[in-house]
């Protein structure tokens, strides 16, 4: 089993942590340029992290990676709930995702375009939301949406994309997982 992905990507982080105790090999790509974009490309035509390698199977995006390790090792399914946690982590992520991008290439944006003000307008709506079910503990237990829940929080902090201040409970929720082990192996700032 073969993992393709870059060490920084919330969504590869993801998938590392959940294999932590299952053999397989991590392959970390440049995913922007040269070899490493050459490899990805040769791996997935979405030209997105990540990417597993299983049995003869090429399987593209991390929620589809989790669904099929999902059934090969017989995880326990996720609920309604939890899918919808799931939709609300990963707007987040793609919306900074694509903010995050737009910086790196120095394309200026205007704060009231209309693809910066939807995407701004999602991640506050949608960190509003998992904020409070952090209160409610909807995230006390450590499954698939809560360690998708802590890649976002600390990418969010890694990258400085967005303010926390205002989301006291996801500032817990990280600070309280934190020194897990699988957390730590995978920190993008090693």
């Amino acid at each position: 089993m073969k993992l393709y992905g870059s060490t920084t990507s919330p969504y590869v982080r993801r998938i590392r942590i959940l294999l932590s105790q299952t053999p397989h090999e991590f392959v970390s790509l440049n995913i922007y340029e040269g070899k490493g974009r050459e490899v990805l490309a040769s791996k997935t035509p979405v030209l997105r992290v990540p990417c597993l390698e299983d049995d003869g199977h090429l399987i593209f995006d991390s929620r589809v990676i989790h669904n099929y390790l999902t059934e090969k090792f017989q995880y326990a399914a996720l609920s309604w709930e939890q899918e919808n946690q799931l939709t609300l982590i990963d707007a987040v992520n793609d919306s900074l995702v694509i903010l995050f991008q737009m910086k790196q290439s120095n394309i200026e944006a205007d704060r009231d375009a209309m693809l910066v003000k939807n995407q701004r307008e999602r991640i506050d709506a949608s960190l509003r939301a998992l904020n409070n079910q952090v209160e409610e503990g909807q995230f006390s237990g450590w499954q698939y949406p809560s360690i998708c829940l802590y890649t976002l929080i600390d990418w969010i902090e890694f990258r400085q994309l967005h303010t926390l201040k205002d989301f006291d409970a996801l500032k817990s929720f990280r600070e309280d997982h934190a020194d897990r082990i699988e957390i730590t192996a995978t920190d993008p700032r090693d």
